[in-house]
């Protein structure tokens, strides 16, 4: 923490999956009494805040996303005495407490619906976009659903189709009609008043869509094998300008509370994603920034993206980073286990602020789901395609017992493959581990106010080594990552800090910086 700087610019967030973090009754499934147990850890790992996926009561058709009520706690993971004694404990260790807000769509068993969907003159019929069929019940138009097939379904009842942009399970609410608007508004005041510390926004960019529900037009760049959903470019379904006045007044809620921060998930790339910081910054605090996880891993690639993230930043807007979470591939399986490490020290160096995903903190890999315990209903839906993520939701690696200390009972998910290899127990042991990397950049960054909140300026990109700067209050520390699997070098001058090795500590270099393949270095220079 910084002087004068909100604790979201200069912290550090941690995910948690709460069905995969610890489970303590004995049924397989994580829960809140098991965050409050393992919350030690995260002071110990030396995070800021803990981001808590969704928690309320739904019936789990999309695990979570589908919200029945969004002022409880499902019994699955406790109750709201339970949260209540988590934001005390984890308050009083000094760590925040951030709820997931999934605003875009409810479940079609959430009461909200259930009145819309109970006639045609219903008061709550607007509170979610139903529209005639095209024809006898052809849908209203091409609009398709991410998880699969069109995005509407028909309703024999009242004879209408209502639009769900994910599962038909979840509809889509109205954010157009102000009722909408000042429900969800109540909704956040009611976990503030609480004492959570802030949101992270679900599928913030899907929150508007066109007025007149036009066609989205042919995706030119669709080739077969790629996702259906991606046959059409989602010009009218997602991203639409008055998606903005959305945003600037789920900010003036949080507004309302001190010290509380507005994070969106927005899938979109970084000249569009700057626009939710909102106009003079009056929309999310943290658009989140996921280009890291689908940028090609090497040099070159990072520092374009890196130069495009910054220039297209609003001025005085705070960058964030983002290299794993629930819906995504692993990243130690997505790089590999040695640039994994590499890919540590750049998140943990970068200007801004960085969101970690449990377990990538051990190395934690995509795990293999066989067919007869896949869970995710994405997967069911486009199989053979890939998208599961099942593999990226396993138990959090807590030990190298039968259920790796997640549980004394068969988890929800298997457990990988390395898990005794690969654990908090036997990390915490090795000097020169993962989690042993990871808590040693954590320190570095909190201790440094060069990578907490420093300028950034790349000094070169050569071959597979791409070298920055950060710089703060004529302080400078130098960043030199190897992301090839060849020797590289550089010229140099002054003391290493950390290399992702952990074996150089200290080390003067007097000229020339050789680096081993896939590693990664900070440098304390001598001038």
């Amino acid at each position: 923490m910084h002087e004068n700087f909100p604790w979201w610019k200069s912290g550090i967030l941690y995910q948690i999956y709460p069905r995969s973090f610890q489970d303590s009754n004995g049924d397989g499934v994580g829960d809140l009494r098991g965050v409050i147990e393992r919350l030690p850890y995260l002071r110990e790992l030396g995070v800021d805040a803990l981001w808590l996926s969704p928690i309320f009561p739904s019936p789990m058709e999309d695990f979570g996303y589908d919200i029945s009520d969004y002022t409880g706690i499902d019994p699955l993971f406790g109750t709201l005495d339970d949260f209540d004694a988590l934001v005390a404990a984890a308050h009083n260790l000094g760590l925040r407490v951030i709820l997931d807000l999934v605003p875009n769509h409810t479940s079609d068993r959430h009461p909200w619906f259930i009145e819309s969907r109970s006639s045609r003159d219903n008061a709550k019929r607007d509170w979610y976009i139903w529209r005639d069929p095209k024809g006898e019940v052809g849908p209203p138009n091409n609009w398709l659903s991410e998880f699969g097939g069109s995005s509407w379904e028909f309703d024999a009842y009242t004879g209408q189709h209502y639009y769900h942009a994910f599962l038909r399970n979840q509809p889509d609410l109205n954010w157009r009609n102000p009722e909408v608007r000042r429900a969800m508004h109540d909704v956040m005041r009611f976990w503030l008043r609480r004492g959570v510390d802030g949101f992270r926004v679900d599928v913030m960019w899907h929150l508007i869509k066109d007025d007149l529900l036009r066609d989205n037009p042919p995706n030119p760049d669709y080739t077969e094998g790629q996702q259906p959903y991606q046959q059409l470019v989602p010009l009218y379904s997602t991203d639409r300008p008055e998606v903005h006045d959305v945003v600037s007044e789920l900010r003036q809620v949080i507004d309302e509370f001190d010290d509380r921060v507005l994070i969106g998930e927005i899938y979109l790339p970084p000249g569009k994603l700057v626009a939710y910081y909102g106009r003079d910054l009056a929309g999310a605090h943290l658009p989140f920034n996921f280009a890291l996880i689908s940028t090609p891993w090497n040099a070159r690639a990072i520092a374009k993206l890196i130069d495009d993230y910054e220039a297209a930043l609003p001025p005085g807007a705070w960058p964030n980073w983002v290299l794993g979470n629930h819906d995504r591939q692993r990243i130690a399986s997505r790089v590999g286990g040695d640039q994994a490490r590499v890919a540590a020290m750049l998140l943990l160096t970068l200007r801004g602020t960085p969101t970690l995903y449990y377990g990538d903190e051990i190395g934690m890999p995509q795990v293999e789901i066989p067919p007869d315990r896949v869970r995710d209903p994405w997967e069911k839906n486009v199989p053979g395609m890939g998208v599961g993520r099942d593999g990226c939701r396993t138990p959090m690696q807590w030990d190298a017992t039968a259920y790796a200390g997640f549980s004394v009972s068969e988890p929800w998910l298997p457990l990988s493959k390395n898990v005794a290899l690969e654990n908090v127990a036997t990390e915490r042991r090795d000097s020169a581990s993962m989690l042993s990397l990871r808590r040693a950049l954590i320190a570095l960054r909190r201790a440094r106010p060069e990578l907490s909140l420093g300028t950034y300026k790349l000094v070169s990109v050569a071959g597979d080594l791409l070298v920055f700067e950060r710089a703060h209050q004529g302080r400078r520390l130098l960043v030199a990552l190897n992301l090839g699997v060849a020797s590289a070098s550089l010229a140099a001058h002054g003391r290493i800090l950390l290399s992702t090795f952990m074996d150089r500590q200290a080390e003067e270099i007097d000229g020339s910086l050789s680096l081993r393949g896939a590693e990664g270095i900070i440098l304390k220079p001598s001038a």
